[in-house]
């Protein structure tokens, strides 16, 4: 469908494809790279990414819940999925259908999921999920990791193939807490072992890890923001950013000083200002704690916006951009001419991480894909 409105992300494939291949260069002899779509690929659209990804040479992909897999599935994508967060046992059906691989840590799921294998006679693989210090989900300790794989083993239908864990400061400063995640990691996927003497895939290097702790690597690592084009530790190097948010210009007038813009009059002009209205704003997810602290470029220029973003537009001050008029491009993330604005900035001023700018843009949003 053409574009009536517009307002779109431009995804480069390329990118994605350039951020498979710098991480899998990274990664130490014969591990392979588990690439992390979940939340729509970080707001950049699951299914393309996901097979830009594989074809690069990833080898497997990671979602959050069922939903997300079986998404990927129904676009024809056979490559192995893990759903990384836990089912309830009505959602065990489902996830066997779906050819999931689905990540346990209690035995009411293991149980569910084998009464859906039988049911369908159809095998269904878990990873289990080992607790090293995150303190989210997960087996904790070495007696509950055994029991739990002798009990997955005695159930029919269902094969214990992995296990996994989370490193929860491996982008920060310091080595110490990630070091002894790392060794109760061992620890546990000892006693897995001890329990399930057949191969399984050990994973618990986080995009951090990747670049920065080689030891965690085992036989695969999860790539995630990274993928995208942003660097979660400064070892990261050659990552392209995938995602250009745009929109045109509708509107340019001239007011003068003393007048004010916006919703309660926010900004008051202190000289004859040109006023610049862009048609996007908060409900499609440029947020509303960007008035007064962004910018966006027009004309290669930045350009700050003023007043309070609305539901549906914002306005920017555009008196120092010669020539800027309505039907100009507005970039609101990413590059024009030789600035760029990049989702790390745009965190810094909205006070939170990269990760959430990127999955801002809403479905009123669409994402064109660029090669």
């Amino acid at each position: 469908m053409s574009l009536l409105r517009e307002t779109c992300c431009q995804i480069d494939l390329g990118a994605i494809q350039n951020n498979v291949r710098v991480m899998r260069a990274h990664l130490a002899p014969g591990a392979k790279l588990m690439a992390v779509v979940k939340a729509d690929a970080y707001g950049h659209g699951a299914v393309p990414v996901a097979q830009a990804a594989l074809e690069a040479g990833a080898a497997a992909l990671a979602v959050a819940i069922p939903e997300e897999g079986i998404e990927l599935r129904e676009a024809g994508i056979d490559a192995p999925i893990l759903v990384l967060g836990g089912i309830e046992p009505g959602a065990a059906q489902a996830v066997v259908e779906a050819d999931l691989t689905q990540t346990v840590f209690d035995e009411a799921a293991a149980r569910a999921l084998s009464e859906a294998a039988v049911r369908l006679q159809k095998p269904e693989r878990v990873h289990i999920k080992l607790d090293t210090g995150m303190n989210r989900i997960g087996v904790r300790d070495a007696r509950k990791a055994e029991a739990l794989t002798r009990a997955i083993d005695a159930l029919p239908g269902v094969e214990v193939t992995g296990c996994f864990t989370h490193m929860a400061t491996a982008d920060g400063e310091g080595d110490e807490g990630t070091r002894a995640q790392l060794a109760r990691f061992e620890a546990l996927c000892a006693a897995v072992a001890r329990a399930h003497p057949g191969r399984i895939t050990r994973h618990a290097a986080n995009t951090a890890c990747i670049f920065r702790y080689p030891q965690t690597h085992f036989d695969m690592a999860r790539g995630g923001i990274a993928l995208y084009g942003y660097p979660p530790v400064p070892e990261a190097k050659g990552l392209l950013p995938a995602m250009r948010w745009t929109a045109r210009a509708v509107m340019v007038k001239e007011i003068a000083p003393g007048e004010r813009v916006g919703y309660g009059g926010a900004f008051e002009a202190e000289r004859p200002t040109r006023v610049m209205t862009v048609p996007v704003g908060y409900a499609d997810g440029y947020r509303r704690a960007l008035s007064g602290k962004g910018f966006v470029l027009s004309r290669g220029r930045r350009a700050p916006v003023i007043g309070r973003v609305c539901m549906d537009q914002i306005m920017v001050d555009v008196t120092d951009i010669p020539g800027a008029q309505a039907g100009d491009e507005v970039v609101l993330l990413g590059a024009q001419g030789n600035e760029t604005i990049d989702a790390q900035e745009m965190a810094d001023w909205l006070g939170t991480i990269s990760y959430e700018v990127l999955c801002s843009p809403g479905k009123r949003v669409p994402r064109v894909y660029l090669r």
